[in-house]
């Protein structure tokens, strides 16, 4: 029987191990984020190394968070203390490309969730890596077997009204939304025969929400991104996660990314991010299936076009459908953590 010591959160801790640090004490994005809390970061990496070394387990299995576990792999593979496993390996295909020097060095097997990672590694790095599926892939597959509800059940449960409607995805963090909401909501006047419904994301509190919808019809549901994705005509949508998911509910979109300072930081993006597109959709399609407006792309007229392009009876409204096909085809298997834990015991050094 196995043994599993980890970082990891309340899912993990749930089915069973021993949990030696929660992953929110470890977890810092940004640059004055990482910089205030270096004390902390350098006294859990100090944590981290000693119990891997105390403990002596057979495989150290990485997952995501590269700037911590690449260091983590480099003092495993250094004191040759075990086999060094990654799984879903850091995007280094977008920025920090020099990274791939320390996962050939201290990796032993990589694992992806986005198919397009397999040439970029093998082809382009010559470093084998396991692609097994895209675990966001098996969620919404698992809530579409499982919800009933109809549009009619949906919208009288959160006190909507009967127009078709557009969500609004405006990301996860406080900045995001700052930055991208307004912007979204400046549609609403041009498009009154639809009603724009927010996703509440699970981290922000519904406080923060209120100056932005207040006075408005935006109506605000929490915790049902799935739910309102699956009875949506389409969606204005922030980076990330969130365009693959409202692809793989067949909704319509338009990504939009907004911030301060968009010139310079859309600057900066063409010198240091190598990738052509933001979204998850178009990077697994290697192509543009649905429209990004991003930085100093972005414009309100742009986005009322784009809106208006997929919206019901409209030709692009058709190809993007079709593009999002492709996209999961691409995907391919099914039961992306299964397929990854059953090459990982096949493959630990017993």
């Amino acid at each position: 029987m196995a043994e599993f010591r980890f970082f990891g959160g309340d899912l993990m801790k749930a089915v069973g191990g021993q949990m030696v640090r929660h992953y929110r004490d470890t977890a810092y994005m940004g640059f004055v984020d990482v910089a205030t809390h270096l004390p902390s970061i350098f006294k859990n990496m100090s944590l981290c190394r000693s119990d891997i070394k105390n403990w002596k387990p057979d495989v150290v299995i990485l997952v995501d968070y590269p700037g911590f576990n690449l260091e983590i792999a480099k003092f495993v593979h250094d004191n040759k203390l075990a086999k060094v496993f990654y799984y879903i390996s850091p995007k280094i295909w977008a920025w920090k490309e020099h990274r791939i020097h320390s996962i050939k060095r201290n990796v032993d097997e990589l694992f992806s969730i986005l198919p397009f990672e397999v040439p970029f590694f093998e082809q382009k790095h010559h470093f084998p890596i396991h692609y097994v599926g895209n675990p966001t892939a098996d969620e919404v597959r698992a809530f579409k077997n499982g919800y009933t509800e109809t549009f009619l059940q949906f919208c009288q449960r959160n006190k909507l009204d009967e127009r078709p409607i557009i969500a609004l995805l405006a990301g996860s963090r406080r900045s995001e939304i700052r930055d991208n909401l307004p912007k979204m909501m400046r549609t609403m006047p041009h498009y009154s025969q639809y009603q724009f419904v927010l996703a509440g994301a699970p981290s922000i509190d519904v406080e923060y929400y209120q100056p932005f919808i207040e006075g408005t019809d935006v109506r605000l549901v929490r915790n049902q991104t799935f739910e309102l994705l699956s009875h949506a005509t389409a969606a204005l949508v922030t980076s990330g996660t969130a365009t693959l998911e409202t692809a793989l509910f067949n909704v319509p979109q338009v990504v939009c990314y907004c911030a301060p300072m968009a010139r310079f930081y859309g600057f900066l993006r063409r010198w240091f991010v190598h990738v052509k597109y933001v979204s998850l959709v178009n990077l697994i399609a290697d192509r543009e299936v649905v429209p990004e407006l991003v930085l100093e792309t972005y414009s309100h007229e742009r986005l009322l076009k784009c809106l208006g392009d997929i919206l019901p009876g409209s030709p692009g409204r058709t190809e993007m459908l079709a593009g999002y096909e492709e996209v999961r085809q691409t995907i391919g298997k099914p039961n992306a953590p299964a397929n990854a834990a059953k090459i990982i015991v096949e493959l630990i050094p017993f």
